[in-house]
């Protein structure tokens, strides 16, 4: 296998966990999931993520969730989420990443904060001291903190990150950072702009639906970086009706009932999120049976 040079370009994604029906995290399902997504030609995953219920595991499952992606696929593939209320915690887990022998980490501004400009960048500035690479992840819906371009820019010039996965949905923020901090690689940060973000110049998408249709979800990306829009816009369009549970509250559960419905270990969450309600459950069913039926994986 041929090391990736910049580990976090490419589908990257953001692995939702399997857990078995008393909520323990199934690892041996996990490091499968991460191979069958690799064969799908996905180019890696990113665990501990949103997606992957970060928040509600225990120190040492978090640990054992990044070695087992390391041990399934080899650590250039894999890029971590490392989010954590402070700085110090944070580059811990940075540096687990490093020992574990992954190529980048992924890192939220401090997440139960509301930080200005001064103290994000001091953020990023500590966590850098880990020496791996790090991608910023912009979500000021959750955060409250918002990584404008101009901050994403002085991030760079500092050294302090190589990538930003973007995650406002604002696609006009993608000509603006490119404008700023043109060496900055753009990643697609949400599965609903995946077309108007490549067609911006995003290198990367960090990436949600793949764990349910990850053919698929690759073909439209490699199109859209191509410029093929003939391929591209009617594959969006037939994903779409899926593609936007990535930005709702439920994407967690949305989005591990579409692994159910695929074939994949999806299976439950733990608190405190809940079950789908049952006119969600069947908005999703609806969509994933009908892009299955039309022969999408």
């Amino acid at each position: 296998m041929t090391t990736r040079v910049k580990p976090w370009r490419g589908v990257m994604v953001a692995t939702a966990l399997p857990l078995g029906e008393d909520l323990s995290v199934d690892f041996d399902a996990y490091a499968e999931h991460c191979r069958w997504l690799v064969a799908g030609g996905c180019d890696g995953v990113v665990p501990n993520g949103s997606l992957g219920e970060y928040q509600t595991l225990t120190a040492e499952e978090r640990a054992k969730v990044v070695e087992t992606a390391v041990a399934a696929l080899g650590g250039d593939r894999v890029m971590p989420g490392i989010a954590a209320y402070g700085a110090a915690e944070a580059r811990r887990w940075a540096e687990q990443a490093r020992d574990a022998g992954c190529g980048a980490v992924m890192l939220l501004p401090p997440n139960a904060y509301r930080a200005d400009e001064r103290i994000v960048v001091e953020h990023y500035r500590e966590v850098a001291k880990a020496g791996v690479p790090v991608v910023a992840y912009n979500n000021p819906l959750d955060t409250k903190v918002d990584l404008t371009p101009a901050l994403l820019a002085r991030l760079h010039a500092e050294g302090l990150i190589v990538a930003v996965k973007e995650f406002t949905g604002d696609v006009r923020r993608a000509y603006e950072i490119a404008e700023l901090a043109p060496e900055l690689d753009l990643l697609v940060g949400s599965d609903d702009v995946l077309l108007e973000l490549a067609l911006a110049g995003a290198v990367g998408w960090v990436a949600g639906y793949p764990n349910a249709l990850p053919e698929s979800s690759v073909a439209l990306y490699r199109a859209a970086l191509a410029g093929d829009l003939a391929t591209a816009i009617p594959l969006y369009r037939a994903l779409h009706p899926l593609l936007r549970w990535d930005s709702k509250t439920v994407f967690v559960q949305a989005i591990k009932h579409s692994m159910d419905l695929a074939g994949r270990k999806g299976g439950p969450c733990r608190p405190p999120r809940l079950p789908l309600v049952p006119e969600e459950e069947a908005l999703v069913r609806a969509a994933t049976e009908k892009v299955l039926a039309e022969g999408l994986r």
